[in-house]
């Protein structure tokens, strides 16, 4: 009786698909025999499975509850989840508040599945037509059975037919600001991500294969998954990418040969060794954020842009910052600005005996480093003498969905949060990172880790990714409060160590490197902030997103960059004229470098005769888990 109705469900009658398939010739899209991988075959196992996942899955809810219990997690308004319902509910009432208008959207929703559902039925009958073609190339429904079996296909069409729906509702409410209805269009689409047929088994072709395969073992090993997750995680789901056994920070990344020369309280200064007979003049030192660790520019050294830099001939010193804890409550921008920059470019001056640096900022380690260049200029220090920023904002305008966190009220709750902690937990941040793409960096996870059962492959980049930071209270506010919710460093706004700080007084070379694809730091918004800075700016667009177009060695022979000109007019325009040159960007700024400084002088060690070195690259600061 079971498997009947697995087939009256999941398949047409048998009878019913063998006329489909003599009426079209012997080409139906599909027969009986594909209904053998949807019937169960083993009651027992089944049962005994689900009971073993259903012991695992209380396991990984006594995990959640038992820090909440003990009172070392308090839930706060901190939660996007209490933001999300305020944000949503004011779209809805647009759309109650005139029943002609709620009929109208009704009706055009019903409309689409009242069509799905004739299409559907003839394929059920068996109508011969084939299902249309899925135009959206979208990953989550790469199984074939999403169009060939019309159950499935039927989910599916209807789940795009409800999403898009939904996404319409979002942009045609009225009387919404621009921040409301941007973070009603961002949790609509986290929504939609979330329900997608693909993240259950019922509705999942391969994953109700699979769950019938095993009898239900992928859905023990799942359980267990979870469970060892959120006991990882402390009480919140920390949700596995990749190994994390499979890699260790200076066995497997962060390789280049250096020393630690110098640290103070909220970074270590690293020197790596020339690996030629001479350097140029100028040293460089690297700015990376503070938000995930410096060693995605040290991955591994096919990848490694510090080692390419070293082999260039350049003597190339890090900021390796801190992983903070509530020790550093009260380290703000100015403390790492002073404590972090300039306490480098003192460091380097001292094992170099050079006061001229080109200085590199990647991500908000740019911003800071815009900042502090801005600093400098009130103050007539003029040690750098060129700035490099890759994937990097100083204008919010377009800052994209992370925008989305950001506004006095979310504010509020979190410093509150972040004051009676002393920073804000790692953790949270990738959680947003992972948003801003949930269907590709949330939901394949949750599927293939707690639905499959499966281990996620080892992956570098991932560990890296899963190797988050912590942020000091004080740090983390500012940067919220100055970039993101009033964009105070292109309004002239921006107080530094006490004083007003004025891109327009950077007249530095700039190379402002922006990635097309990036999320994080939109390549619009790159462009835009271009055009605040006193000096000349070179303005470069790479292929791929934030990380990829950054991190792309030019003997991988991978992607494209586009060069043309000042940064002016919009970001579409320009980059319809600009000149498309395949490959990596790292030559083309080699030589932006050397044309502004090309002297040579022998190579260097690291520390020189002034400063001793600490311990070993990549250092200890990096190896602090969060």
């Amino acid at each position: 009786m079971y498997n009947e109705r697995i087939k009256r469900v999941v398949l047409p009658p048998e009878e019913m698909v063998t006329d489909s398939k003599q009426e079209n010739g012997g080409k139906a899209g599909f027969d009986a025999t594909d209904l053998d991988p949807y019937l169960l075959k083993d009651p027992e196992a089944m049962a005994m499975n689900f009971a073993r996942a259903l012991e695992n899955l209380g396991q990984a809810a006594s995990a959640w509850l038992a820090p909440r219990e003990r009172g070392e997690i308090t839930e706060s308004t901190v939660d996007p989840m209490t933001d999300m319902v305020k944000t949503l509910s004011k779209v809805t009432e647009y759309w109650i508040s005139d029943p002609r208008r709620t009929f109208e959207a009704q009706t055009q929703l019903m409309s689409s599945f009242f069509g799905i559902w004739m299409r559907s039925m003839q394929r059920m009958q068996g109508d011969p037509t084939p299902p249309e073609p899925d135009t959206r190339k979208d990953k989550r429904f790469s199984d074939e059975d999403w169009q060939k079996n019309p159950f499935f296909d039927f989910l599916r069409q209807v789940y795009f037919v409800t999403a898009d729906w939904v996404e319409k509702m979002v942009s045609e409410t009225d009387g919404l600001d621009e921040h409301t209805k941007h973070k009603a269009g961002f949790y609509v689409k986290q929504i939609t991500a979330a329900l997608s047929p693909t993240n259950f088994i019922a509705t999942n072709p391969q994953l109700y294969r699979e769950t019938i395969a095993t009898s239900g073992a992928n859905l023990v090993r799942g359980m267990k998954m979870l469970a060892e997750d959120i006991a990882a995680g402390h009480g919140d789901l920390r949700l596995r990418q990749t190994d994390m056994t499979k890699f260790a920070v200076g066995r497997d990344m962060a390789l280049t040969p250096g020393k630690v020369i110098a640290q103070n309280d909220i970074c270590q200064i690293i020197q790596y060794e020339a690996s030629t007979e001479t350097v140029l003049k100028r040293p460089l030192l690297i700015c990376p954020p503070w938000i995930n660790k410096f060693y995605i520019l040290d991955l591994n050294p096919q990848k490694s842009f510090i080692k390419w830099c070293v082999d260039q001939g350049q003597t190339v010193f890090v900021i390796s910052w801190v992983n903070p804890d509530a020790r550093h409550a009260e380290k703000d921008w100015t403390a790492y600005a002073r404590e972090g920059i300039d306490f480098a470019l003192d460091t380097i001056e001292k094992a170099t005996g050079e006061k001229d640096v080109n200085a590199v900022g990647y991500c908000v380690g740019g911003t800071l480093l815009a900042a502090t260049l801005a600093l400098h200029a009130k103050e007539k220090n003029k040690r750098i003498k060129t700035a490099t920023l890759f994937t990097t904002q100083v204008d919010f305008t377009h800052a994209g969905d992370l925008k989305v966190f950001v506004d006095e009220e979310q504010l509020e709750s979190l410093e509150e949060h972040m004051q009676a902690a002393g920073y804000l937990d790692g953790t949270k941040m990738s959680m947003a990172f992972n948003m801003l793409r949930a269907s590709e960096l949330i939901w394949p996870y949750f599927v293939n880790n707690y639905l499959k059962g499966q281990d996620p492959l080892p992956f570098d980049l991932l560990f890296w990714n899963a190797d988050s930071t912590r942020m000091a209270a004080a740090n983390h506010a500012f940067y919220l409060r100055n970039c993101y919710l009033n964009n105070a460093l292109t309004q002239n706004e921006m107080i530094l160590d006490g004083k007003p700080v004025s891109l327009k007084d950077v007249k530095i070379p700039i190379y402002n490197l922006a990635t097309r694809e990036d999320h994080i730091a939109p390549a619009k918004s790159v462009f835009l902030g271009s055009r605040f800075f006193g000096g000349k700016v070179e303005f470069v667009v790479t292929g791929s997103g934030h990380i990829a177009g950054v991190v792309n060695p030019p003997d991988r022979k991978k992607y494209q960059f586009w060069t043309g000109g000042p940064a002016k007019g919009d970001y579409e325009t320009w980059l319809d004229q600009a000149t498309e040159t395949p490959g990596s960007w790292w030559p083309h700024w080699q030589t932006w470098i050397e044309t502004h400084d090309g002297r040579r002088v022998p190579a260097r060690k690291p520390g020189g005769d002034a400063l001793n070195a600490i311990e070993e690259a990549p250092g200890s600061y990096v190896m602090e888990r969060a």
